[in-house]
């Protein structure tokens, strides 16, 4: 889900909790009830690592969240600038819980306003113990359907400067997941192609641009893209 830049690159994605919902298979079956519980982290070390997502200079303002592994995220810092930071510990997209995967990241006030909505839900249902991965998946599918997750109003970005991540590596079908060292940003913005901006999609460094045009929702074209 995470895609790669350094200071010297740039990648341009469409919604960074939305860019790979769509073509990655079905997968997973569901887990034994302790699976869905994951360790709570020290609260500075959380912060830190929150914090870490974003420029240095947006640190001091921005709205820290933190998870309660029984509850969800929530706000340990309210901060003023309109940014926030985290740490996403559950990729939904890929229908499975796994309690090694840690991403920082940072948004600004539209992200943080819509992409981030998706978040929080998944953080709240993995934290009830009710519900399977795929069940976690087909709400926040529904949910997108139904105008529940709004796409952001206009183009922004969102902050994974951390020095430090452990994500899946980001292919589909590929379930390998990696600690890796990859600051870099991810811009969002709607129906943007290619040509629209000279991305090469087969380059081998980037920048790239994450699903271009418009997503399909089964039979249905979604509002996203």
């Amino acid at each position: 889900m995470y895609q790669l830049m350094s200071s010297t690159y740039r990648k341009i994605g469409l919604l960074p909790f939305l860019c790979v919902l769509f073509i990655l298979p079905a997968r997973g079956t569901a887990q034994t009830p302790g699976d869905w519980k994951l360790d709570k982290m020290p609260a500075d070390l959380e912060t830190e690592l929150a914090l870490s997502a974003l420029p240095s200079h947006l640190r001091a303002g921005a709205t820290v969240y933190l998870l309660d592994p029984a509850k969800g995220l929530y706000i340990s810092r309210q901060g003023s600038n309109g940014f926030i930071c985290f740490v996403s510990r559950t990729e939904w997209e890929w229908g499975e819980f796994r309690k090694d995967l840690f991403a920082p990241m940072g948004f600004d006030a539209e992200g943080a306003r819509t992409t981030f909505k998706g978040y929080l839900d998944v953080a709240t249902m993995r934290a009830t113990g009710k519900l399977t991965p795929l069940q976690i998946k087909d709400s926040l599918i529904m949910g997108i359907r139904k105008g529940k997750y709004k796409a952001p109003a206009r183009s922004g970005v969102c902050y994974m400067l951390a020095p430090i991540m452990r994500v899946y590596t980001g292919m589909p079908g590929n379930e390998n997941v990696m600690t890796m060292s990859m600051p870099h940003y991810m811009f969002y913005a709607q129906y943007i192609t290619d040509s629209d901006i000279g991305t090469d999609p087969n380059s081998q460094t980037g920048p790239w641009l994450v699903n271009p045009g418009n997503i399909v929702l089964g039979p249905k074209k979604g509002p996203y893209g």
